[in-house]
């Protein structure tokens, strides 16, 4: 209350799961802030996230963060919104990358609790440990009335390979993910190994301080999040980069388009495919999307209304819709992707 926002577009919002710890909050917002201002951006105010912990277990409520916001305003070096988004992801990389170097040195082990689940100007992720059903009661936010999106990307999963956790719910901050990147650690590798060959005209000297660009220790998920968020801000649109990460199977293809077979011949010598039974949900934002992995090995089935609602989901009839008000339903094919742009409108 009492903060004047500027134009949307003009302010990023970095959602924050702060530590339990006051000693460690204090220590992570100070950390936080100072990397605002070395970066040329502007401290707008925090917010306490409004929630209600009605029908929480009490294992959920031991681990549950302090969740704050940070809104900042975008500083004069941004010559826009992209040069913004750019700028959120240093100053979030420099606040994190770190964390467990500072946590020993300040002998504040609650430092290493500090996540953000989103630090964007284009979108805000409401998550945790929590049954679908739950979100939108737990954030207050979800259900003021003026709060309104165009787009919703949403995802229940049990933990398989990782123990559950607020910071590993879904979605990432790009994506949410049902199934398994078999090949995680490989492409982790390959990425670490380009690091020196790497180079960006739009992030410059930047590029430098966003290593590890993908930090040790985390899931699948994360980890394809985080090359996923590389590639955006290297200028790549949201399919291309999408479609360089999980391309369709297309060495003995004989029936693709020579343009296309030729796209994937010269990205692969780029980026090793990120490979496994996937089915990967998409938003930056401006478009919001979904892929099957080459083999299709997840299923992945959407529907579109009279009223021009798309839905998108595992199986059909996850939403109920009459049979009369649906114009068009079929389900995604192995390889390909479904892709909506709001800024085209198509």
């Amino acid at each position: 209350a009492g903060l004047t926002l500027p134009q949307p577009g003009d302010y990023g919002v970095a959602m924050c799961f702060l530590p339990r710890d006051e000693a460690a909050r204090d220590f992570a917002v100070t950390n936080f802030e100072k990397f605002m201002a070395k970066e040329g951006q502007n401290l707008i105010g925090w917010r306490d996230v409004p929630v209600d912990t009605t029908g929480l277990g009490q294992a959920v409520l031991d681990e549950m963060p302090v969740i704050r916001q940070a809104i900042v305003g975008r500083g004069e070096d941004c010559a826009d919104q992209d040069a913004f988004e750019r700028k959120l992801l240093v100053i979030r990389k420099q606040t994190q990358n770190p964390l467990a170097d500072l946590a020993v040195k300040h002998d504040l082990p609650g430092l290493t609790d500090l996540y953000m689940p989103s630090f964007s100007s284009r979108t805000v992720v409401y998550k945790g440990l929590l049954l679908a059903r739950q979100v939108g009661t737990f954030y207050r936010d979800l259900a003021d009335p003026l709060t309104t999106s165009a787009i919703a990307l949403v995802h229940q999963r049990f933990s398989t390979n990782t123990f559950p956790s607020w910071k590993l719910a879904h979605p990432y901050r790009l994506i949410a993910h049902n199934g398994e990147i078999n090949t995680v650690r490989g492409n982790v590798n390959w990425m670490n190994a380009r690091r020196r060959t790497m180079e960006s005209e739009l992030l410059g000297p930047d590029l430098d301080k966003l290593w590890p660009i993908i930090p040790h220790g985390q899931s699948d998920t994360a980890c394809l999040d985080n090359a996923l968020e590389l590639l955006l801000l290297g200028g790549y649109s949201l399919a291309h980069a999408m479609m360089m990460l999980i391309p369709e199977a297309w060495a003995k293809n004989p029936l693709m388009d020579p343009a296309r077979r030729a796209f994937y011949e010269y990205h692969a010598a780029l980026m090793e495919p990120w490979d496994g039974p996937a089915a990967v949900a998409f938003t930056d934002g401006r478009q919001i999307g979904a892929t099957l992995d080459r083999n299709g090995l997840r299923p992945a089935r959407f529907c579109v209304t009279r009223d021009d609602l798309c839905v998108m989901a595992s199986e059909s009839g996850v939403l109920p819709f009459r049979e009369a008000d649906i114009v068009r339903k079929w389900r995604l094919q192995p390889g390909r992707m479904l892709l909506i742009d709001f800024e085209q409108g198509r």
